[in-house]
């Protein structure tokens, strides 16, 4: 049988969510720029568990910047 989870598990996204918060400088939208900066903290990550939290800051990065596009388009347009 084959059980089929979620692609990002909660633990792995608080810790994504809360490292992108606390030291926004070490971290963007590069995914192995983002792995190295995971592999200098002392974490205890496993490899697997480290590429999913650099893949998902990496997606949280995103959004951010998306929404600062849309904030500057409507201060643009006000």
């Amino acid at each position: 049988m084959i059980f089929l989870g979620k692609s990002v598990a909660k633990g792995l996204k608080y810790r994504a969510e809360v490292l992108l918060n606390e030291m926004p400088e070490k971290f963007g939208l590069d995914f192995s720029k983002n792995k190295l900066s995971l592999n200098e903290m002392p974490l205890g990550l496993s490899t697997t568990s480290r590429n999913i939290v650099a893949g998902y800051i990496v997606r949280l990065a995103k959004k951010k910047e998306e929404e600062l596009k849309e904030v500057n388009k409507l201060k643009t347009v006000a």
